[in-house]
């Protein structure tokens, strides 16, 4: 029985060292791919979202209790339409008031016309008379004209975007009741970090898109950038226009790519298997490592300017553990 087991024993450790050994050794799968022709594009990532061009607030002058609402969040209004009224009884009362003295003045006009045509007062009483009436004119004119400040009206053809306030509330002077957009369409304005801010200019190409938008891909050119930056979030305002804002609505959140650099037909691998400026080849079965120049880095695909040859065979995602010379073939096969 002793001498049996130390026979076997060898005969184990052989096999297990040859089944080691050939798993080791045995060819990996992995997924090979070739350079292939495609754009090659630099950009800025930053977000942000859709905001109109022109906003304009409608607010009240005076102070006064809110007493109609005539248009609602997203109604399209005209210049000039009644949007609310505003009740203020103080200024009613200006009004009645500087309307009575009008009345006065005129009858003391009248009366004083009267008696200088019967000559028993002077013209110059006329003229202090007739002084009196205009200014009551102007007074009555004063007192409606803030009358009037009670009805908000549209300042131009919009949308209504926004409406703060209900009916019974006070407004004080001031106070923006509605926000309204006009004028030009929407565009976009996306946060870039100041690390990125340098390549960004007037005029660039941007491809956005938009979460309530899947599977469409929006283009515009950058409009403005901000001189100044928020010190707290480290980034600079860019605003973009957009070549058509179909479907878009303002608020809606966006992902823009400014474009910095774009070469058509430039040779593209995976970026997976780029790694510190090289890439893991397969050649005649065998895994090798091949140093290359690499130009724009995308987060999926990486160009090589040069270094490979269009039907290298190169390793899509290399193994950390990968040594030079190991066994490998296409997956699949």
């Amino acid at each position: 029985m002793s001498k049996t087991w130390w026979i076997g024993l060898p005969i184990a450790l052989a096999c297990v060292g040859g089944g080691t050994y050939l798993w080791q050794t045995r060819p990996l799968e992995l997924a090979l791919t070739p350079p292939a022709r495609g754009p090659a594009v630099e950009a800025v990532y930053a977000a942000g979202s859709i905001e109109p061009t022109v906003t304009l607030p409608v607010a009240s002058k005076v102070m006064g209790r809110l007493t109609a609402v005539l248009a609602q969040e997203g109604d399209a209004v005209r210049k000039g339409q009644v949007l609310a009224k505003l009740e203020a009884s103080d200024l009613q009362s200006a009004v009645d008031e500087a309307q009575a003295r009008e009345r006065l003045a005129q009858a003391q006009f009248a009366r004083t016309r009267e008696l200088v045509q019967q000559r028993f007062l002077a013209p110059v009483e006329l003229d202090r008379v007739r002084s009196d009436l205009e200014a009551a004119q102007a007074a009555v004119k004063r007192t409606q004209s803030l009358r009037d400040v009670l009805t908000l009206v549209a300042p131009a053809d919009g949308t209504v975007l926004r409406r703060d306030g209900e009916v019974g509330q006070v407004l004080t002077a001031g106070q923006v009741l509605m926000t309204l957009s006009c004028c030009a369409p929407l565009r976009a304005t996306v946060d870039v970090d100041e690390e990125d801010i340098g390549r960004v200019r007037k005029g660039q190409a941007v491809v956005l898109r938009a979460d309530a938008l899947p599977g469409r891909t929006l283009k515009g050119q950058v409009q403005d950038i901000t001189p100044k930056g928020d010190p707290v979030s480290r980034s600079y305002r860019v605003r973009i226009r957009l070549d058509k804002a179909e479907g878009l609505m303002a608020g809606m959140t966006v992902e823009a790519n400014l474009i910095v650099l774009q070469r058509e037909q430039a040779w593209l691998v995976p970026s997976t298997a780029v790694q510190k400026g090289s890439v893991w080849v397969a050649q005649n079965g065998r895994a090798h490592k091949q140093a290359i120049q690499v130009g724009i880095a995308g987060t999926s695909k990486t160009e090589v300017l040069s270094g490979l040859n269009p039907d290298t065979q190169v390793i899509v995602q290399p193994p950390t553990d990968l040594t030079e010379g190991r066994a490998v073939r296409a997956l699949g096969k």
